[in-house]
């Protein structure tokens, strides 16, 4: 091999083998147990919006509005003027690495503009849209101004006072607060909505002077009477709570539960409209209005002759115009209870705690707040205490010279070296480096006994300072009374009246609202594989031949009105209900509402009948293979709540053959497999009070014989009728001769 060609095999296993050792592992599929993955792929990304984005903090944020609030406050905007919302996005891209839509969306929801919060901590100007509209977008944040609200001073008034942990920004550029020392329990003044992995959090704002003195109340006992003080919640956008105290009673303890909240409305009787001016905090005016359009489409609400937003800089305000002679007040009514103009608040209190996610209580988390707070002035203390220790140590130097002031400058003068002063000032006056630092600074014209007087006359000022502070840091009790003072400012500055009111169980309107059902004549027909059609007379009439399937037929016609109720029973020994006018009118030449589909039957579950009643009077007779019939009420399948779907509808003991719904006794015929009949009359069956009864034997079967076929008995269905009827129960029956049955027997 020539030494060239040596060379290049080299360069080519060279290359290869650093090849390999660059894509080691690279597109290599490894088998791994899913429950490995998930723990190193999945469980990270978990914890880390579970901790670091979704839940809020004792603090009452989550980290991107704690990073969107200390910019701002970096930025000199508590009390500066307002600046650019697009200059406050960009500089809070230093703490929050996130794009500036997602930024700038969440400093929308912090202003007063908007109006998510009780107590805003953004003070805004230019249109931020609004929280009960979902199509009053906000403006790009190159349009908008903004600064923090004077509330956010009770946020940041002690953060350079060491009273909160600073940990590095996202590229160790700077550094940001861990928490807010916060003066009041913001964790439960403001809405805070969160969705985690895996779990999530929802919770309420109060009113901050209830909030406030319940704090205070809790401070002093921790068995506090919640009630005494905290009402219930304060939800921004007003409307009233529908009072449960028993609601509000698991809140408060356990931190989770829902409240009711209803909306506002004004009636102008000159104009003759309601006007709702505030709503639920769950939904939106445009959420009301579409539910609204429904019900007037499907007919359920016919009192409104037109609707209009008119809400505008003044707030919201949905105007619903009335036709003549409508009650108003069942109306709105209705409207509670068919919109969302009333809702539920579900409560999740889920806080992190140390990190870690706890779903508390009010009183669980003030109490926590509570403990925060006191570690946040207990460090703001002993903040304070150490720098006026420094302050009394170069004041206590400074006294020294005050005994020889020419001493001081003859030291000066006479030290040939300028490194050597602080060295022959400790020497002369018996002083540390740091008081002889202090004492070398002095200006020139500071050395004259008036100066140095008055700064030593404050040692004593200082020495008892010290003294109450060391006094307050061995004592919880005087820490929790400076709490409760600074509470008690709060409450004296940002304090302002409840905007949700409470409406009491007493004055509500205990009439259930019935929805106006349409009635009109309806042909209801079901056929054999569970197809179901609603045909009005008029359509009826100008129709042909049903379409079905091959294998199907109707077996079951009835004439009767739109607002009937329908029973159907299955083959698993449930009942569906439903009412007629659920379904929509539909033609003969159309195949239907499959009732399997329509009401979600369970896996196969099948169709066996259908029962059709508008008062639940009459019976219902269940006929079973063993030959046993039973008889039950049919009321006894009417519920006062709207309950779709009724487990044991019948007895499971034996196969079910037929199902017929009776208002008065009636004859029946029975056919069974050994050719015989049995012809009996309804009203020698008891009425059994339970729906799953096995019944009464009608019928005696011998071995492996069943009954196979059921119908009302009509005349001329057998030329003998006596020879097959039933004087006692059970009886044989007879067998069938040719000559016994009638023209008119179909089955």
């Amino acid at each position: 091999m020539t030494k060239m060609a040596r060379k290049k095999s080299e360069n080519s296993a060279s290359n290869k083998n650093q090849i390999n050792a660059t894509i080691e592992g690279g597109g290599i599929v490894i088998d791994q147990p899913i429950t490995q993955t998930i723990e190193q792929n999945y469980m990270p990304y978990a914890m880390s919006v579970i901790v670091s984005r979704a839940l809020p903090e004792i603090d009452g944020f989550k980290p991107s509005h704690r990073k969107i609030l200390y910019t701002m406050y970096k930025m000199g905007l508590l009390n500066g003027a307002r600046t650019k919302s697009a200059n406050i996005v960009g500089q809070t891209m230093r703490l929050n690495p996130h794009g500036d839509m997602a930024i700038y969306e969440t400093m929308v929801r912090l202003s007063r503009g908007n109006e998510t919060l009780l107590h805003p901590y953004i003070d805004s100007k230019g249109n931020f849209g609004k929280a009960y509209s979902r199509d009053m977008a906000f403006a790009a944040s190159r349009y908008t101004e903004a600064k923090l609200d004077s509330i956010c001073a009770e946020l940041f008034r002690e953060i350079d006072k060491d009273t909160v942990d600073f940990v590095p920004n996202y590229d160790n550029t700077t550094k940001e607060p861990t928490l807010l020392p916060t003066t009041l329990p913001t964790i439960l003044l403001n809405a805070n909505v969160g969705i985690a992995v895996s779990m999530a959090s929802n919770i309420c704002p109060f009113n901050l002077k209830e909030l406030c003195e319940t704090t205070i109340g809790l401070i002093k006992d921790e068995n506090y009477d919640l009630h005494q003080t905290l009402l219930g919640p304060d939800f921004s956008g007003g409307g009233y709570i529908v009072h449960d105290k028993t609601a509000l009673d698991q809140i408060y303890e356990t931190g989770k539960g829902s409240i009711k909240v209803r909306g506002k409305y004004v009636y102008d009787k000159s104009q003759n409209c309601i006007e709702i001016i505030q709503i639920p905090p769950t939904t939106t005016i445009e959420a009301i209005m579409d539910k609204i359009v429904d019900l007037v489409k499907q007919g359920k609400i016919k009192e409104i002759s037109e609707m209009r937003d008119e809400s505008d800089r003044q707030g919201l305000k949905l105007t619903l115009d009335l036709k003549r002679g409508v009650d108003h007040e069942k109306l709105i009514q209705k409207l509670f209870k068919m919109t969302p103009l009333q809702d539920t608040f579900s409560a999740n209190f889920n806080v992190l705690i140390a990190g870690q996610p706890r779903v508390l209580g009010v009183r669980g988390i003030l109490l926590e707040w509570i403990a925060f707070r006191s570690e946040c002035v207990r460090r703001r203390v002993y903040f304070d205490l150490n720098k006026q220790k420094d302050k009394l140590h170069l004041l206590q130097g400074m006294e020294k010279i005050l005994l020889d002031i020419d001493k001081a400058i003859s030291i000066v003068r006479e030290t040939k070296e300028e490194k050597d002063v602080v060295t022959n000032l400790m020497i002369g006056f018996g002083i540390d480096q740091i008081q002889a630092e202090y004492v070398a600074e002095i200006k020139l014209r500071h050395l004259n006994r008036e100066y140095i007087l008055n700064r030593t006359q404050e040692i004593q000022d200082l020495i008892d300072s010290i003294a109450k502070m060391e006094d307050i840091l061995k004592n919880t009790r005087k820490i929790k009374s400076i709490i409760v003072s600074e509470l008690k400012d709060v409450i004296k500055k940002y304090s302002k009246p409840r905007q949700t009111q409470f409406v009491f169980a007493d004055d509500l309107d205990s009439d259930d609202i019935e929805e106006e059902i349409p009635s009109y004549p309806v042909n209801l027909f079901l056929t054999k594989e569970g197809y179901f059609k609603k045909i009005v007379p008029k359509s009826l009439r100008m129709s042909g031949d049903h379409k079905l399937k091959e294998t199907d037929e109707i077996v079951k016609h009835i004439e009767t009105t739109s607002d009937v109720h329908l029973l159907f029973f299955t083959n698993k020994q449930q009942v569906y209900k439903a009412r007629a006018y659920e379904f929509d009118d539909t033609k003969a030449s159309e195949l239907g509402d499959y009732i399997p589909a329509k009401l979600g039957f369970d896996n196969d579950e099948q169709l066996v009948s259908m029962v059709v009643t508008s008062d639940y009077k009459g019976y219902v007779l269940f006929f079973f293979e063993n030959g046993k019939v039973a008889k039950v009420n049919l009321n006894s399948y009417e519920t006062k709540t709207k309950r779709k779907k009724l487990s044991n509808a019948y007895s499971d003991k034996s196969e079910l053959v037929g199902v017929f719904d009776i208002l008065e006794d009636s004859d029946f015929l029975i056919s069974t497999s050994q050719n015989r009949k049995l012809l009996f009359n309804s009203d020698m069956l008891a009425v059994k009070t339970t729906r799953s009864t096995q019944g009464v034997q009608v019928i005696t079967l011998k071995k492996n014989n069943v009954i196979e076929k059921i119908c009302l008995y009509k005349e001329d269905m057998l030329s003998n009728p006596n020879r097959f009827k039933a004087k006692t129960l059970p009886s044989l029956g007879a067998i069938v001769r040719q000559d016994d049955l009638g023209e008119q027997l179909k089955f």
